[in-house]
């Protein structure tokens, strides 16, 4: 069976949806980002086929199901949903630390009886994604910059849904789409740490009501953030090299 991964750009759709800050539904984000990844298939009339053969995640069910309630995570569904997202790793026991210890002041208490919220899931996603380059201290402190009272998401400085948003998209743009040419001095490093800073300053108008001085945070975290995806992405694509080399050794 194939396995039914997001973008990170489509997981920020999938949420922004549950929080009831997007006009599609969560089955509607699905069934996009489905199709965007079988469109091959699609136009060869193998839809059904295509359809059967995609192992369906219990945790997306559960979103199908869903009538517009506020939903709740409990650490084993927000660790089932992370690792629907591409190249992503979360285990159970890792993300009990973390709340309970690592990040605990950016998370705090499950808010909606012993279950989490969305904006509490997705500030364990970032997490994630920016372990791939920062130790959890530096981690604490950058995001401590930007998330203030985990019982009150209206003081902070842009909503966790939106900062994951607008850094998934970032990054969309530049791994699934086509690269443009390079620069005759310019490095393939140099062009891509380029975009990002430049897809991410594009990307700072989202953020409404935030002054010049914090928009400058927002940047820093956001161009931080999008590095670490693409770190995370290079590990991944290592693994996978390593993981063949040993498999074929004496074949």
């Amino acid at each position: 069976m194939e396995a039914f991964k997001l973008s990170r750009k489509n997981m920020a759709d999938l949420l922004l949806s549950l929080n009831n800050s997007a006009e599609e539904s969560p089955l509607m984000v699905l069934q996009n980002a489905w199709t965007s990844s079988h469109e091959d298939k699609i136009k060869d009339g193998l839809t059904l086929n295509a359809f059967i053969s995609t192992e369906m995640p219990a945790i997306f069910e559960k979103f199908i199901k869903t009538d517009n309630e506020e939903i709740g995570f409990s650490i084993n569904e927000i660790v089932s949903l992370g690792n629907q997202i591409e190249f992503a790793n979360l285990s159970p026991s890792a993300v009990q630390n973390w709340v309970k210890r690592d990040i605990k002041e950016l998370i705090g208490s499950p808010q909606l009886g012993r279950k989490y919220t969305v904006d509490q899931a997705v500030i364990l996603f970032i997490v994630e994604d920016l372990k791939a380059a920062l130790d959890f201290e530096s981690i604490r402190k950058v995001l401590t910059l930007i998330f203030n009272n985990p019982e009150d998401r209206t003081d902070d400085m842009v909503n966790p849904v939106d900062l994951y948003s607008a850094y998934a998209s970032v990054f969309d743009k530049i791994h699934h789409h086509t690269a443009p040419s390079l620069q005759a001095a310019a490095s393939m490093n140099g062009c891509v740490g380029t975009l990002i800073k430049e897809e991410c300053q594009t990307s700072l108008p989202v953020f409404k009501g935030v002054g010049k001085e914090n928009l400058d945070i927002v940047l820093n975290v956001l161009i931080s953030a999008a590095l670490t995806v693409q770190a995370a992405y290079y590990q991944s694509l290592a693994r996978k090299y390593a993981g063949a080399a040993l498999f074929l050794k004496g074949m």
